[in-house]
């Protein structure tokens, strides 16, 4: 069994991953930004679970690597690190603010990086470790209205790409979980543009993206089995797969899309093979296990 720290442990898809971990007889430490508020009744769920909370903020250098240490430390260890804080973004992408780009990628991107940099070097110095990150089918593809979003997530694989390579002589694989749109709060919490003058200029085509987020609603509502414990259920069965074994991306889709993500996957894959073999790199797509 594992010892496994989650990042936004308390969200729509932390809680019942770690939860589901719990159950599979893993040792879980999990990161909120702050135990009271609307974290509150989830972090006590979870503790009544046997998860320990750490209060972290992955936007803050300080406040991470102080997590982080409180982590590794309560566990006596770290085997996995879950990168799966994140925070959405939805709007007409003129109209996102920089500003407002910028925090989206604070936590998206820069945010796991903290966590990275605390991390690696208790998994460098033992010689073994899991990083697992949550991205997503729009990081894999861009649609209307999720620019910002799609961009940290893409931005998010190409950093995976590079820690993937670059981590595989000190025996840490990389695993990345592609899902799709979910049934979670996450939704609710979207950073959303606000710059009424300009949304203006845009005229009737202004009220789209929120017809839009409807129409993801009511799809969402009629594909139950489009939900949270999918992810769970995958990354429980990564940490069952033998070290050095386990997929690169994992896409977690049952909205019909999924098997095209994958298949382009596959083409990524074999493109990116043959590249870094032409460099003579190939071997670093390999785990020294």
């Amino acid at each position: 069994m594992a010892n496994v720290f989650i990042t936004g442990i308390a969200g729509g898809l932390g809680k019942p991953t770690a939860l589901a971990l719990l159950a599979h007889g893993h040792a879980v430490a999990g990161s909120v930004r702050s135990r009271a508020g609307r974290s509150a009744a989830n972090v006590a769920g979870l503790e009544a679970a046997g998860a320990y909370i750490v209060e972290l903020d992955v936007t803050d250098t300080a406040s991470t690597d102080a997590g982080v240490a409180q982590a590794i430390a309560t566990l006596g260890g770290l085997d996995v690190v879950f990168n799966n804080a994140g925070v959405g973004s939805q709007g007409i992408q003129e109209l996102m603010s920089p500003e407002d780009m910028g925090r989206v990628f604070d936590v998206n991107v820069t945010g796991v990086q903290r966590v990275m940099r605390a991390a690696l070097p208790h998994m460098r110095a033992q010689g073994r470790g899991t990083v697992l990150y949550t991205s997503s089918l729009i990081g894999r593809i861009a649609t209307p209205f999720y620019g910002t979003y799609s961009a940290s997530k893409w931005a998010l694989e190409a950093i995976v790409e590079c820690y993937r390579t670059e981590l595989s002589g000190f025996g840490v694989e990389s695993c990345i979980i592609e899902p799709g749109a979910m049934p979670t709060a996450f939704f609710d919490r979207m950073i959303a543009p606000a710059d009424p003058a300009r949304e203006a200029e845009y005229g009737e085509f202004a009220a789209v993206p929120a017809m839009s987020a409807a129409g993801l609603a009511q799809m969402l509502k009629a594909t139950p089995d489009q939900r949270p414990e999918r992810i769970a259920e995958a990354v429980v069965a990564l940490l069952d797969l033998p070290f050095g074994e386990k997929p690169f991306r994992t896409v977690v889709d049952h909205t019909g899309v999924g098997p095209h993500i994958e298949r382009y996957n596959g083409v990524l894959h074999d493109v990116t093979r043959t590249v870094l073999s032409n460099f003579g790199m190939a071997q670093m797509l390999d785990l020294n296990a």
